[in-house]
């Protein structure tokens, strides 16, 4: 698989989001499409792109409510490790697009300026980097409930 097409399949706030979706239980396409509150003709491609760059697995299809065939699909885990070029601002989009349907009472916010040296900055980033990934290397727990995080460190322009 190339780098561009992975890039290029990462680089959608609606496939960050059905990742999200596939993350902790498969789910089929015309659930993908529900909980995003669109047609399911219309988050195939997406699902498709995301199967065949490897960002999604199909697990075994399962009968639907009519007994039809339906396929579930689990997230890999590998979009963390994939590098995009120009990420920032689709990551963003996608952390407001979620945060949207999110109530304000539900959604846990810091925001703080800091004045640092380059090295306390870079230190600062690197140790919130390894926190969430020793997060995210724990077992998921069963009775948890799915929570996301998303951090960004920007220089202020403001200051």
């Amino acid at each position: 698989m190339s780098m561009t097409a992975e890039a290029r399949a990462l680089a959608s706030p609606l496939r960050l989001r059905i990742l999200r979706i596939c993350l902790h239980e498969p789910r089929t396409n015309k659930e993908i499409a529900q909980t995003l509150g669109m047609n399911p003709g219309s988050t195939l491609h997406h699902v498709r792109t995301l199967v065949n760059t490897g960002f999604l697995a199909a697990q075994a299809p399962r009968k639907g409510a009519r007994g039809a065939r339906e396929v579930p699909y689990l997230a890999t885990q590998r979009s963390w490790d994939t590098p995009v070029p120009g990420i920032g601002p689709i990551l963003v989009q996608t952390f407001l697009d979620e945060a949207a349907e999110v109530a304000p009472d539900d959604l846990g916010i810091i925001r703080l300026g800091l004045k640092v040296t380059q090295d306390d900055a870079k230190e600062l980033l690197q140790r919130l980097q390894e926190l969430l990934v020793e997060f995210k290397d724990r077992p998921s727990s069963p009775d948890g409930d799915a929570i996301s995080v998303f951090v960004a460190v920007h220089p202020d322009r403001s200051a």
